[in-house]
């Protein structure tokens, strides 16, 4: 009888491969479930006119929430935390999304504004995924970028200067995109084994890169 031999040096590595798998199975299943409850709080947000700054509201609730996810991730209770704070975040979008719509080409600008989102979320998330780089090298320059530009935010708020808002936006877009980058590879090489946390970061950075490219289309096609 011959006997089945197990190469031990290769074994640990079956087994790492097998868990980034696992959590990217979840984490893409448990972004795309976010997404549509996402969109099903948005357009009950859209259809009942919530007033504009409803936004800014419905997004401190979901901040306040991100902390609750976060300490909740490792536990049951972390699934309908997550639900509960990417559903207040689809809620925040209704009110944004109204304002969008009541411009001449508003329902072509949201339809852009998504088609580019996932352009850019799939892409970049399959050159991740295929290329297997790391992209932990742009994770200090990003946060330094991304503090910038919620300083920058802050600052207009007083300031309205109409071109420091289009250049935050756009800063916001190629932070984001790059975020998309640098999470995705994470947990390609294990450095994010927690699905809801992953999930969490991946969606952040598809909400923001869609409200600033929104943003940006509405000041440059919002008159066509």
């Amino acid at each position: 009888m011959s006997e089945r031999r197990v190469d031990v040096s290769t074994a640990p590595m079956d087994v790492a491969a097998r868990e980034t798998n696992r959590v990217l199975k979840n984490t893409y299943m448990l972004l795309g479930m976010t997404l549509a409850f996402s969109a099903v709080t948005a357009t009950i947000s859209m259809v009942l006119q919530l007033p504009t700054f409803m936004y800014l509201v419905f997004v401190l609730v979901g901040f306040g929430l991100l902390f609750v996810v976060n300490r909740m991730a490792d536990s049951a209770k972390g699934l309908p935390a997550i639900f509960a704070f990417t559903g207040v975040m689809g809620a925040a979008l209704g009110p944004l999304l109204n304002v969008y719509l009541a411009l001449p080409n508003g329902p072509n600008l949201v339809l852009q504004s998504l088609g580019g989102t996932a352009l850019i979320f799939f892409g970049l998330s399959a050159y991740a995924l295929q290329s297997k780089r790391d992209f932990s090298f742009m994770g200090g320059f990003l946060f330094a970028g991304l503090l910038v530009a919620i300083v920058a935010m802050i600052a207009n708020i007083f300031l309205a200067i109409p071109a420091l808002s289009l250049t935050i936006s756009a800063a916001v877009v190629m932070i984001m995109s790059g975020l998309i980058l640098m999470d995705t590879s994470r947990i390609v090489h294990g450095g994010e084994t927690n699905y809801i946390r992953a999930t969490v970061g991946l969606y952040l950075n598809i909400f923001n890169l869609f409200v600033h490219l929104l943003h940006l289309l509405g000041v440059f096609g919002g008159d066509d």
